[in-house]
Parts: structure tokens; sequence; C-alpha cells
């Protein structure tokens, strides 16, 4: 059995720079610079400006800056600003959205 790995910054949790984490890491907090995961999942308290790069996303909070993603799942709570290539997007009813999607080959 793999164990994988999760990062999870809490909703008190502020960040200047850019993150990096190998495999999986939850946002529930502030991040002022670029996002590197495998897996990167954000929720309603989060609050990101810079970039996404990851094979899975799932935005649930406020991003401002660019996804670069197999997969992108924007849920109803989130607040999306930015361009988005991707090779899957589903997005559900309610999110906002101000963004321009390319899809990847």
């Amino acid at each position: 059995m793999v164990n994988k790995t999760k990062s999870v910054l809490v909703s008190d949790t502020k960040i200047k720079g850019n993150v990096t984490e190998k495999e999986s890491i939850t946002i529930d907090g502030e991040i002022d610079g670029n996002i590197n995961a495998e897996f990167v999942e954000t929720f309603e308290s989060s609050n990101i400006k810079g970039n996404i790069t990851s094979k899975n996303v799932f935005i649930g909070g406020k991003l401002k800056g660019d996804i670069n993603s197999d997969r992108v799942h924007i849920r109803k709570t989130a607040d999306v600003e930015g361009s988005i290539k991707q090779k899957t997007l589903s997005i559900e009813e309610g999110s906002i959205l101000k963004i321009k999607t390319e899809i990847k080959k």
C-alpha cells in the first residue's frame, strides 16, 4: 500500500510565495503565489492570487490567476478570474466566473 502525502492549509494560514507539493494539497487559507501539486483542492474560505498547475483541481474559493490542469472542477462556492487550460472542465451552477478556457491537447 502506498501512502499518499497530503498537505492541509487551514483557514487562518497566510502564505506569501510559491507553494509546491509533490502529491496533494488542500487549501482553506490565503496564498499570494503560484501553486504546483498533483492534486489541488480549495474550499470556500480560500483566497488565492496566483497560478495553479496540477493534474486535478477542485476550486471552491476565490482564485485570481490561471489554471493549467488535466481535470478542473469548479464548485458552486467558487469565484474564479483568469484563464483555464484543461482537458476536462466541470462547473457547478452558482459559481462566479470571469474566465477564458482552452482545451489542452
